[in-house]
């Protein structure tokens, strides 16, 4: 591209200082520990010409390289969201109080195994996993209990679900609306990211054109009716933890991002305005300036392709907000407690990286659920990066360093060349056709899973070291005790959910779920419909298993 002389980065300069001036600031002190003034941002000295400057530039100009607002941390900080859910929706309501009072700015919904796979609680299938893997829902019932005394209007809430995250998101919708709640006010972020369940996660209900159906439906939905939350946050996080590499994550995350933004233009959507609307959740892996560079490297894709391919032209359409978990796959059974300091690593990767929120994961993640004091551990990471480290003082604060910046650079090379691939799987050039061959041929799975295979290899050999697993394998740590959910809780939830269906009208449960497929045979909006259904406390279950009879379920091809 060559160099930009030094009248243009001076001029850079000027607008950042302009837009900097006029944004609103934290009342904070931004000094070091030594007491003294750092700047809001740095780059070239003056006079100073820059090869490819326009690739790095200035915080909160495109491409977005260095930040989507001029200030940095410094207009506000990151988001704590700590992804949270065990038992019952009792249970986990308390962790979430206890979340909220420790200094917690968001919350985060994880869902047990059942839930996910859109079964309900007494199914043979979900004996010996109720309440495991994070909290049982079945109905709108239980997201009654699980906020209560938390008012949804004034908190952000992220759920964690795709298969069925749309009628989840209808029985949150209902226990919102129960509280007294604006619904138009409401804020989060629904994962709802079905191709990366059919590329890693596996957890899936229908064939893929059912499941478009239905994200198409809801980000018709929630751009009228609901224009603060976001429907659909697309997942790098899981293909990254079944064994891709960084820029294997990056790569397909944002193909998927582009293929929702098509499925979004097909429903007549004006880009300008969905776009916002989408958001990302990425993992942060151990490799600390691999994980900042694929973070300024998926800002920079997101923001030219959205311009220069699907035509957006409004600032908020171009930028990436991405949500940040520390890696689940780096944590180790073995010498557990070393996983508080690989968290923190990854933890600051992420704020480095310009995370807009963030998840710190528990040292004893790999061997149960998280205690009440790891999961304390894991918030005050947080919350010592954002108090003590000075981190939040500078936007970009490693932005021009030659090391981070090639890495950016090669990172988003190999993410193009991906792109690029995925457009040829397709039969007419879309990235939407695109990934549904992929998906269909195995050609992700098995990219990943190569991947994984070679990681794997460089481990036996040595060649990767992991404290405590090959290399420093001696401690003198003891045995960590460890959160087990009891089998009562399932035995209760059964025992909650049979009463909530012999108490409910069955009349007008029945005709709900009748209308819910009446609409599915149409060309209609289901939402309204599917809320009919969480109202009549349908359960998680009926409502899937309607639609699985209308639809079919989908099967995965054998791979041999």
């Amino acid at each position: 591209m060559g160099g930009m002389d030094a009248a243009d980065i001076a001029a850079g300069r000027e607008r950042w200082q302009k837009r900097y001036d006029d944004a609103r600031k934290r009342d904070a002190d931004f000094t070091t520990l030594s007491g003294v003034p750092v700047d809001p941002v740095y780059g070239p000295a003056p006079g100073d010409p820059v090869t490819d400057f326009e690739r790095i530039g200035w915080p909160g100009e495109f491409p977005y390289t260095r930040g989507l607002y001029p200030t940095g941390y410094r207009g506000r900080t990151w988001t704590i969201r700590q992804f949270a859910g065990f038992g019952n929706a009792r249970q986990t309501n308390e962790r979430y109080k206890m979340i909220l009072a420790a200094g917690g700015g968001g919350l985060s919904v994880a869902f047990d195994m059942p839930t996910l796979m859109g079964r309900d609680s007494d199914e043979p299938q979900s004996l010996g996993e109720v309440g495991h893997c994070g909290v049982a829902i079945d109905s709108a019932a239980d997201m009654d209990v699980l906020f209560d005394g938390i008012p949804l209007q004034d908190v952000t809430t992220s759920m964690t679900i795709s298969g069925p995250a749309v009628p989840v998101f209808c029985m949150y919708l209902v226990a919102a609306e129960r509280q007294g709640a604006d619904l138009s006010k409401l804020d989060g972020t629904l994962q709802t990211d079905i191709f990366k369940e059919y590329i890693a996660q596996k957890e899936w209900l229908f064939e893929p054109e059912p499941h478009l159906r239905l994200i198409g439906d809801l980000m018709q939905w929630c751009a009228t009716e609901i224009p603060r939350y976001k429907p659909l946050s697309v997942s790098g996080y899981h293909i990254r933890e079944a064994g891709s590499t960084a820029a294997q994550e990056l790569a397909y995350t944002l193909a998927d991002g582009f293929g929702y933004v098509e499925l979004g233009l097909s429903r007549g959507l004006d880009v300008n305005t969905f776009a916002p609307g989408l958001s990302f959740f990425f993992d942060a892996h151990v490799d600390f300036f691999e994980e900042i560079a694929k973070f300024r490297a998926a800002r920079r894709i997101w923001a030219r392709h959205l311009r220069d391919d699907y035509g957006a032209t409004s600032e908020k359409a171009l930028w990436l907000k991405f949500h940040t978990q520390t890696a689940g796959v780096s944590l180790t059974a073995q010498q557990p407690v070393n996983n508080v300091v690989r968290t923190a690593v990854e933890a600051l990767a992420a704020v480095l990286g310009g995370t807009n929120s963030l998840h710190t994961n528990a040292l004893d993640e790999t061997l149960a659920l998280p205690t009440d004091e790891s999961a304390e551990i894991a918030l005050r990471t947080q919350q010592v990066l954002m108090e003590e480290t000075g981190v939040t003082n500078v936007a970009d604060p490693l932005g021009g360093s030659w090391y981070l910046e090639a890495l950016t650079d090669r990172i988003e090379a190999e993410a193009e060349e991906i792109f690029a691939r995925i457009r040829d799987l397709g039969h007419d050039g879309t990235i939407t056709a695109g990934i549904l061959r992929g998906i269909e041929d195995g050609w992700f799975t098995a990219n990943i899973a190569e991947a994984a295979f070679t990681y794997q290899q460089s481990l036996e050999k040595g060649e990767k070291r992991i404290v405590g697993v090959n290399v420093h394998t001696g401690t003198v740590a003891k045995d960590l005790e460890i959160l087990r959910v009891s089998h009562e809780v399932e035995l209760q939830q059964r025992h909650d959910l049979g009463d909530r269906k012999t108490h409910r009208d069955p009349v007008r449960t029945k005709q709900a779920l009748q209308h819910l497929i009446d609409v599915a045979r149409t060309g209609e909006n289901m939402i309204p419909a599917m809320l009919d259904a969480a109202r009549a406390e349908a359960t998680l279950g009926e409502i899937c298993g309607a639609l699985k009879d209308e639809w079919g379920i989908y099967r995965e091809p054998a791979r041999f």
